[in-house]
């Protein structure tokens, strides 16, 4: 699949040099969960989730920790990397904002455009990130700063009990506090 996706991804490069918008397109390459085990995919065959717990339909890193690669010349230093932590839905914002049109109003997401450009030091935080699934009998997540509580069988026992995670000192999620 790296194979492949290089293959494509060079493609798509090698037109936007073609149309000569090359140096002025914003490519975004990134994911909206981790790896899957449907059609007998087994993730765990290449650590697919790079040693983190979980994959696709979990709250653990595993599931909701993935690839995000931009580039854009002349705007995004090339090489350069962030420790920001951003999700699916600031994508919205950072494209309406690289786009100059309002983001809609009353969403959760914010733009990190100002960390693709190197300015760090106005970019907007999220003060906390919350995701919620009804499968698997239910699931819930909330990551603050360093701090990460997961909550399963929510459909079961709505006040069940809490994992708390400290992901700056367990990043796998290995050490329920």
């Amino acid at each position: 699949m790296v194979t492949r996706l290089d293959l494509h991804v060079g493609q798509i490069l090698d037109q936007l040099k073609t149309l000569g918008i090359d140096d002025r397109t914003l490519v975004l390459f990134t994911s909206d969960n981790g790896p899957h085990d449907e059609g007998g995919i087994k993730p765990g065959d290449f650590n697919s989730n790079g040693g983190l717990r979980g994959q696709k339909r979990d709250l653990y890193e595993g599931g909701l920790r993935v690839p995000f690669i931009a580039r854009w010349p002349g705007h995004i230093a090339p090489g350069s990397e962030s420790p920001l932590v951003c999700a699916f839905w600031d994508m919205l914002p950072t494209i309406a904002e690289v786009a100059g049109t309002p983001a809609p109003q009353r969403i959760d997401g914010i733009s990190i455009l100002p960390t693709l450009l190197g300015q760090a030091e106005t970019q907007r935080q999220h003060e906390s990130l919350y995701w919620e699934f009804h499968e698997q009998g239910g699931k819930q997540a909330v990551l603050q700063d360093r701090w990460k509580a997961v909550r399963l069988q929510v459909g079961k026992n709505p006040n069940g009990p809490i994992e708390l995670y400290d992901l700056a000192q367990d990043p796998g999620e290995t050490r329920d506090i």
